[in-house]
Order: C-alpha cells, then structure tokens, then sequence
C-alpha cells in the first residue's frame, strides 16, 4: 500500500461525505444567492438594482463628495477583511506548522488519537475557504478603486451624451465588486464551519448546515429584506 492510499485510510467514508458536503454547500448557496428566481429576489440582488439608481442619481449631485466618501467607505471594508484574512490565515499555517498541540489538545478531549497529518488536513479545509476570502476581498478592493476612477470621469452636465453610460459602467463594476466581497464574506463563514471537523464529521455537517441556514435567512428571509422589499412590492403596485 503506497504512502497516498494509506493516507485515504485514516479519514472514514463519512468524512468524506461531510467535506464534499461542505463544498457543494459553499457553491450551492452562492448560486442560490445571485441567481434568484425573479419572484424571491435576495438581498445581494435587490442591492444591486439600488447601486445603479445609486449611480444614475450621482449624475445630477453636486458636488460629489456624498459618492466619493461612500464609496471610500466600502474601500476600507475590504481592506479591513483583507487584512483580517490575511492574519487568519497566518494563524491557520502556523497551527499546521505546530500540529502537535492539537493532537494534544484532541486526545486531552478524548476526541481520539489521530496521527498529525490528519489535523493538518483537517486545519487545510479552513485554510481553503479563508485563502479564497482573502482573494475575493483583494480583487474586490481593486474593482472599488476602479468604479471611483469612474465615477470621477463622469461628467458633470447631466445632457452630457457620456454621462449615463459612464455612470452605468461605474454600475457594473460596483456591483461586481460588491459581488466579490459577499462572496469572501460567504468564504469566511464556511472557514467558520470548516472548523468543527476538528470535532469530527458530524459536527462538520451540523456546522454546515447552521451556515446554510444563517446565509439563507439573511438573504431570503430577514428584516433587512422585507424593508428593502418595500420599494419593490410599492412599485410592483404602482405599475
């Protein structure tokens, strides 16, 4: 038996099956999340619609500083969680570097005796989902920058023939930003969750599922949505 099957032996069918879960969780409800049927919007996406009237509104404010402060306002929340990430995962690799006072801790538990690599492994699935949050929170950060570099080459008259088109450009790559950072934040959660495998598969799974859970009320189902739901059902009414 090579060194790779033997390593496959030291995690149970179960385990396998709460990892993969986790996973198909992470993507599933991050679909779920930007793709809603069009009779339950989610938050992420009535947000949306409101960042562009955000921008269409900017056209005729004099003078800008409102945006501009806004705007460097969301800059410094990806910043914040991108360097909240990065420690993150400082920590992470410096408890994979240092795997034996886990084993200690676990069989001080009584959570079993495990050899080291199976901790580092378990340490990796965490380590997964906060390196892919630190990612979208940098590439988010940079798309901010670019939406002010927009938002600054809008003109000032409103007749203007390039001021609607620049100000829905400046639309679209807020909103991808936007749609970067949620999905860092959404990474961070899962890292959250990835963290109870250290108490075994099945916790894994109860974990994931609570994540699921907490990430679809916020969006589908809190209060946060039925306020911004509003302004849709009014409209919906008035047409």
């Amino acid at each position: 038996m090579t060194d790779l099957q033997q390593l496959f032996t030291l995690f149970t069918q179960l385990d396998y099956l709460a990892v993969a879960f986790i996973l198909v969780a992470w993507a599933g409800i991050g679909w779920m999340i930007e793709n809603p049927p069009a009779s339950r919007p989610s938050v992420s996406r009535l947000m949306a619609r409101y960042r562009r009237e955000w921008m269409q509104v900017m056209v005729t404010r004099q003078p800008r500083i409102f945006d501009a402060q806004a705007l460097g306002t969301l800059r410094q929340g990806t910043s914040f969680f991108a360097s909240a990430t990065m420690i993150a995962i400082g920590g992470a690799l410096a408890l994979i570097g240092n795997a034996e006072e886990l084993q200690g801790i676990a069989q001080d538990l009584s959570l079993g005796r495990d050899p080291r690599i199976v901790w580092e492994i378990k340490m990796f699935l965490a380590l997964f989902f906060l390196t892919n949050a630190f990612l979208k929170f940098v590439w988010s950060h940079r798309l901010f920058g670019y939406c002010l570099v927009l938002m600054a080459s809008v003109p000032n008259e409103p007749d203007d023939p390039l001021a609607l088109p620049r100000a829905d450009q400046a639309a679209d790559i807020n909103i991808t930003a936007v749609r970067g950072f949620n999905r860092g934040l959404r990474s961070v959660y899962f890292a959250l969750g990835a963290t109870a495998w250290m108490l075994g598969a099945v916790p894994l799974v109860i974990a994931t599922a609570i994540t699921v859970g907490v990430l679809w009320r916020r969006e589908f189902a809190s209060q946060s949505r039925a306020v911004l739901m509003r302004d849709v059902q009014g409209t919906d009414t008035a047409m």
